[in-house]
């Protein structure tokens, strides 16, 4: 018995799919990653399978999470990672890069104060 409950777009060449199936001779829940490419296309190694005795822990889990800071920690991860980009922003307005001097720009170029 294979029932696929729906599929979301992970990119464009790689799905997340979630399916009631029997594995085993054992029902349960599969979250699986399904891959689409020019040397294989199918199923991946990547992903879970829920027993059917623990669906419904499953499905409280999910649904006590909020969404609005699910938001949040989506926003504080972007934000992070463009403090961590490698570069950061002078005073006078030029990128500074890592291992540059403070009074050298990214072009290479000292800046000296008058």
């Amino acid at each position: 018995m294979e029932k696929d409950v729906g599929k979301i777009a992970k990119n464009p060449d790689t799905d997340i799919i979630v399916r009631i199936d029997d594995f085993g001779g054992r029902v349960g829940l599969t979250i699986r990653e399904f891959v689409k490419g020019e040397r294989y296309t199918g199923f991946t190694k990547a992903g879970t399978r829920i027993p059917a005795d623990q669906i419904v822990a499953f499905k409280e889990m999910i649904n006590s999470i909020d969404e609005k800071e699910l938001e949040s920690a989506v926003q504080e991860t972007s934000e992070k990672a463009g403090e961590s980009s490698g570069e950061k922003e002078n005073v006078e307005g030029s990128v500074e890069s890592p291992g540059q001097s403070s009074g050298e720009t990214s072009s290479g170029i000292e800046e000296k104060e008058m």
